[in-house]
C-alpha cells in the first residue's frame, strides 16, 4: 500500500514540474501589471500567473530600475505561499524626480532557483524634451535644512547647458553630471532655510532659462505642553512654539488637541470642550508638517488647574478724603464658591501699589491710606486660593480722585547769610498740598518772648529775618489752602554771637554730577543729619537733605546741580534744639577750565628793571575750578620764554626781575587742579633809568604847564570878579558949581594930603573925588573909609600952589602914595598925561574946582553934595 502511494506522489511532482517548466522555460510570474507614479514615488502592482500555485516554496519577484539604460535601483518581494494568488505592491522614491528622465522597470519572478523571463514597463515623462525652454526638477518640493538634494534640468532639443545652480548658496561643492544628451543633475548641501517664500534652481542656457522652486525649512519643535481650566467645563491648553519652520506657505504646522484640529495652534494655544473631573489624566498634543511629526503630552488633575476670568463691571462705589469702596463681578457663577485671593494694582501716576484681599467668592474691596484730592488709577487679578495656579488677566481700569485735605507739614530750613537768616522750605508737592496753597505763615520769637507773625503769598518759598543775633530764635511755617492749615513745622535759630569755634571748610570732588559726602557719627545728632547745599554766589538756591541717625554718608544728586559751579555742602547735627554745624565742604560737580581773559584788569611797573604784574583778585563766579597758585610767563622779541610762580591762591601779584630793555609780552595764568588756564596777556616795552628820569621831569613839567593853564583861563574868566576883590570900580564925581557950599545935603569922603615936606612927585597923586548923594552927615565920614573909596583928578598944570584949608569937624586922614612919574613931570603936572575922569581942575585966587561939562552937569542932580573939604599941600 505504502508503495502505492509513493508511486502517486512521484507522478504527481513529474506532473507539476511539467506545468512549470515547458522546454525548459519558468512559467510562473507576474501578471496584470500596472505602473503609477503620485508624488515624486513610483508604485508597481501586479498579480501571480496561475501556475504559481504549484510552487511549494517562497516566491521572490525581482525588480531592475534603468534610466538611460543604466541600472539605477535594484530591489526584490518576497511573497509567502499563502500570499501567492493575491495582488503584490513595490514602491519606490528615487532621489531624482521622475520627471528629469525615461525609466524602465524590470519585473521578474524566481523560485527554486529558476527564474521567469523579464516583464518590461516603460515610464516616459510627459512633455520630455519638447519644451522650448529648460525645465527643472524636482519642483515645489520640501526639504529639510541640512539635507542633500538632487535636481535635474531637461533641455529642449538642440540647446547647450550654461548654468545650473541654486540661488542663495555656495556652489563650490556642487558636481553637476551629464545623465543624457538632454538632462544634467547636480546634488547640493541645504544648509540654509529658505528666506522667503523659497529657494529657486536656476537653469540657463545661450537661448534661455528657467527654473523651480524649493522650500527648505525645519520640521516642528513645538514644547512645554501645559493644560488647564478656566470655567470646568473646557480644557485649555498651552506650549511653547518651536523655532520658524520657514515652511508656512509650502507646509505648514498643523495642530491636534485630543484628535481635534486646533485653529489657534501656530499661537501656541489651543482649547477643546470637555467636562474637568477630578483626577489626572493624559492630555496630548499633535504638531505636524511634511517634514515630521511632533506629538506632545501634559498629565495633569484640572480641577488644580483654574485660570481664572478677569472681574468684570469694576466701579467704585464711595470716595472720601483717603480710602474708596471698589466693586466687581464674576463672569462665572462656580467662582461664587471658590476661596479667591485678589490683587490691587493701585495707580497714582508715578508710583504703583500692590495690595491683596481673600475671600470666598470675593466680590468688593476698600482701600485705604489714600492721598487727599488726588487721582487714582485701580486694576484687580485674581486667582484661586487653595491649589493657585496662577493669576487671572488684570481687569480693565478705572479712575476716581479722592477729596482734598489739609496740607501736609512742611519741610523747613534756615541758612544763615551775613546779618540775615533765610527762612526757607519746600515747596508742597501736589500729592502734599491736597488742594491749592493760598499762602504760608510764619512765626517767629525769642525764647519766652512774644512772637511776630508774616505771612507771604505761594509760590514764594522763603522769608528773611533780621534777628538779633544774641538770642536764641524758634521760628514756625504753617501753609494753608482751602481746607485748612498744615501742621506747623519748627525750628530753632542758634546764637550766632556764642563764641563757638568757627568750623574749617574742606574740599570734595563731585561723582557723576553729584556728591558722594560721608562724616563721622556724632553723639549729638539725636534726630539724624541735615545736609545742604547752594552755589558760593549767584542766586542762592538751597537744597537740602534729611538723613537718619544711623547713617553717616550720603549720594547728593539734583538736576539743579551745574558743572563749573562752585557749591558750599553743610552737614548739620539735628537735636531737639538747634541745629550744630558739624562740616563745611566745597567742591564743584565738575570742575572746567577756566577761558581765557580770566584777570581782565593787568597792570605792570617797571621798578629799575624788574616789572611787578598785577591783577584785582579773582571773583568766586569766575572761578570754574580751584585755583592752587599763579603762574607769571614771560618772553622778549627773541622769543625766550621765561616764568615765575607762586603758590598762594590769594596773590594778586607777581615780579619779573632782572631784565634787559626789551619788548616783553606778560602772560599771567591760574594754575588750577585740572591744568593751567584764564590766560590774559599784556605787551610791554621797558625804559633805560635816564628815559625813566627824563620822563619823570616831562611829566612834572607838562603838570605844571597844565595847572597854570588851568589858573589863566580861570582867572581869564573870572577877571571881573577879581577885579571887583582886588580893585573895585570908583564911582564917577557928581560936580555942580557950589559944590563946596552945600554941607549939610550932600556927604564927600574927602581924601587928605598930608602936610610935610614932600617932593611934586610925591605930592601930586590926588585920588579920585567920590561921592554919593545921602542924609545930612552930623558926624565926620568914618576916616578908615576915605582914602580907600576917594580919590580927586587933575588934568591941567599948576604953577603955583598954595596951601588952602577948609575946616573940617574931624581928623583927616593921611594921602595915598604919590602920584606915579607919568603924571609929573620936571617938577610939575604932565599936561599930556590922560587921566581917566573927563572932568579937569582949574585953579583960581580962592582955590581950585573941578572942571565942568555940559552933558555932566545936566544929569547932575539939583541939590548939590555936601563935601568935606581937603588940605592939599602944593609944591612952592
Amino acid at each position: 500500500m505504502i508503495t502505492w502511494l509513493l508511486l502517486v506522489s512521484l507522478f504527481c511532482n513529474s506532473a507539476q514540474d511539467r506545468n512549470l517548466k515547458d522546454d525548459g522555460v519558468f512559467r510562473c510570474g507576474p501578471q496584470d501589471i500596472t505602473v503609477k507614479t503620485s508624488d515624486h514615488a513610483i508604485l508597481l502592482t501586479w498579480q501571480d500567473d496561475p501556475s504559481c500555485m504549484s510552487v511549494h516554496d517562497m516566491l521572490t519577484y525581482e525588480m531592475e530600475v534603468l534610466r538611460a539604460d543604466k541600472l539605477v535601483h535594484y530591489d526584490e518581494v518576497a511573497v509567502t505561499t499563502d500570499q501567492i494568488g493575491s495582488t503584490h505592491s513595490w514602491t519606490w522614491s528615487p532621489h531624482l524626480a521622475l520627471e528629469c528622465a525615461p525609466l524602465a522597470l524590470k519585473l521578474r519572478s524566481r523560485a527554486e532557483n529558476r527564474t521567469s523571463q523579464w516583464k518590461w514597463e516603460h515610464i516616459i515623462p510627459a512633455g520630455y524634451i519638447h519644451s522650448d525652454s529648460p525645465q527643472v526638477y524636482p519642483r515645489d518640493k520640501v526639504f529639510q535644512v541640512g539635507s542633500k538634494a538632487t535636481f535635474c534640468c531637461v533641455l529642449p532639443m538642440g540647446q547647450v547647458l550654461e548654468k545650473l545652480y541654486l540661488s542663495g548658496q555656495s556652489s563650490s561643492d556642487w558636481n553637476i553630471s551629464r545623465i543624457s544628451n538632454h538632462t544634467y543633475v547636480f546634488t547640493v548641501d541645504l544648509n540654509k532655510a529658505s528666506t522667503t517664500s523659497c529657494t529657486d534652481i536656476i537653469c540657463e542656457t545661450k537661448t534661455a532659462d528657467n527654473g523651480a522652486c524649493a522650500y527648505i525649512g525645519y520640521p516642528p519643535a513645538d514644547r512645554d505642553l501645559c493644560c488647564e481650566t478656566r470655567d470646568f467645563q473646557s480644557v485649555e491648553c498651552l506650549w511653547t512654539v518651536g523655532r520658524n519652520t520657514h515652511l508656512a506657505i509650502k507646509s505648514p504646522t498643523s495642530y491636534q488637541l485630543l484628535q481635534s484640529n486646533c485653529t489657534e495652534g501656530s499661537s501656541g494655544r489651543c482649547s477643546h470642550k470637555v467636562r474637568v473631573d477630578f483626577g489626572e489624566r493624559n492630555w496630548t498634543l499633535t504638531a505636524r508638517n511634511q517634514l515630521a511629526t511632533v506629538k506632545l503630552t501634559d498629565r495633569a488633575d484640572l480641577t488644580k488647574r483654574v485660570h481664572m476670568f478677569a472681574p468684570r463691571e469694576v466701579k467704585v462705589s464711595s470716595v472720601n478724603a483717603s480710602n474708596a469702596r471698589l466693586d466687581w463681578k464674576w463672569a462665572m457663577q462656580t467662582y461664587d464658591k471658590l476661596d479667591i485671593k485678589c490683587q490691587l494694582n493701585i495707580s497714582d501716576g508715578e508710583t504703583h501699589l500692590v495690595r491683596g484681599r481673600n475671600g470666598v467668592g470675593l466680590n468688593f474691596a476698600v482701600l485705604n491710606d489714600l492721598i487727599p484730592n488726588w487721582t487714582y488709577k485701580v486694576m484687580i487679578r485674581c486667582g484661586t486660593s487653595e491649589h493657585f495656579w496662577k493669576w487671572s488677566e488684570w481687569s480693565s481700569s478705572v479712575d476716581f480722585h479722592t477729596i482734598g485735605d489739609v496740607p501736609d507739614a512742611l519741610d523747613i530750613w534756615m541758612h544763615v547769610k551775613g546779618s540775615q537768616t533765610i527762612i526757607t522750605w519746600k515747596v508742597p508737592l501736589a500729592n502734599q498740598s491736597h488742594g491749592d496753597i493760598i499762602d504760608y505763615e510764619i512765626i517767629w520769637a525769642p525764647t519766652s518772648e512774644r512772637c511776630q507773625k508774616s505771612r507771604v503769598l505761594h509760590p514764594q518759598n522763603s522769608f528773611v529775618l533780621s534777628l538779633d543775633a544774641t538770642k536764641e530764635y524758634a521760628v514756625s511755617v504753617t501753609a494753608s489752602n482751602e481746607y485748612g492749615n498744615s501742621s506747623p513745622s519748627t525750628i530753632t535759630i542758634p546764637n550766632l554771637n556764642t563764641g563757638s569755634v568757627l568750623v574749617k571748610s574742606s574740599r570734595t570732588p563731585g561723582s557723576n554730577g553729584g556728591f558722594n559726602l560721608s562724616w563721622s557719627a556724632s553723639p549729638i545728632a539725636s534726630c539724624g543729619y541735615i545736609v545742604d547745599w547752594c552755589p558760593t554766589k549767584g542766586p542762592y538756591v538751597i537744597d537740602w537733605l534729611r538723613v537718619p541717625p544711623s547713617e553717616t554718608s550720603v549720594r547728593i544728586f539734583s538736576k539743579n546741580l551745574r558743572e563749573g559751579v562752585r557749591y558750599l555742602l553743610s552737614i548739620h547735627g539735628c537735636t531737639h534744639g538747634a541745629p550744630v554745624l558739624l562740616e563745611k565742604i566745597e567742591g564743584y560737580v565738575k570742575e572746567k577750565l577756566i577761558q581765557d581773559g580770566l584777570f581782565q584788569t593787568l597792570k605792570w611797573e617797571q621798578r629799575d628793571m624788574d616789572v611787578e604784574v598785577s591783577w584785582d583778585p579773582v571773583a568766586l563766579q569766575d572761578q570754574s575750578t580751584f585755583i592752587q597758585g599763579y603762574i607769571l610767563y614771560y618772553r622778549d622779541n627773541n622769543s625766550r620764554v621765561m616764568n615765575i610762580s607762586t603758590d598762594n591762591p590769594q596773590a594778586t601779584s607777581l615780579t619779573a626781575t632782572n631784565l634787559q630793555i626789551n619788548s616783553y609780552t606778560f602772560t599771567v595764568k591760574a594754575n588750577t587742579t585740572v591744568g593751567q588756564c584764564g590766560a590774559t596777556s599784556i605787551t610791554v616795552t621797558l625804559n633805560s633809568l635816564t628815559d625813566n628820569l627824563i620822563n619823570a621831569i616831562g611829566i612834572t613839567l607838562a603838570t605844571i604847564f597844565v595847572l597854570l593853564c588851568l589858573i589863566v583861563i580861570l582867572c581869564y574868566r573870572n577877571w571881573e570878579w577879581i577885579k571887583m576883590k582886588v580893585y573895585p570900580p570908583i564911582p564917577m564925581p557928581v560936580l555942580k558949581d557950589k559944590w563946596m557950599t552945600s554941607l549939610t545935603k550932600q556927604s564927600c569922603r574927602p581924601v587928605f594930603v598930608e602936610m610935610g615936606h614932600h617932593n611934586e612927585a610925591e605930592l601930586m597923586a590926588i585920588p579920585e573925588l567920590h561921592c554919593k548923594s545921602e542924609a545930612p552927615v552930623k558926624d565926620c565920614v568914618d576916616p578908615g573909609n576915605v582914602f580907600s573909596q576917594t580919590t580927586m583928578y587933575f588934568n591941567k598944570p599948576v604953577e603955583n600952589l598954595t596951601t588952602h584949608s577948609t575946616i573940617a569937624p574931624c581928623q583927616l586922614p593921611l594921602l595915598p602914595p604919590p602920584l606915579s612919574s607919568s603924571l609929573v613931570k620936571d617938577g610939575h603936572l604932565n599936561p599930556s598925561f590922560n587921566l581917566t575922569s573927563t572932568d579937569s581942575l582949574e585953579t583960581s585966587s580962592i582955590g581950585y574946582q573941578p572942571q565942568r561939562q555940559e552933558r555932566q552937569l545936566e544929569e547932575a542932580p539939583e541939590n548939590p553934595l555936601p563935601c568935606v573939604l581937603t588940605y592939599i599941600v602944593l609944591p612952592q
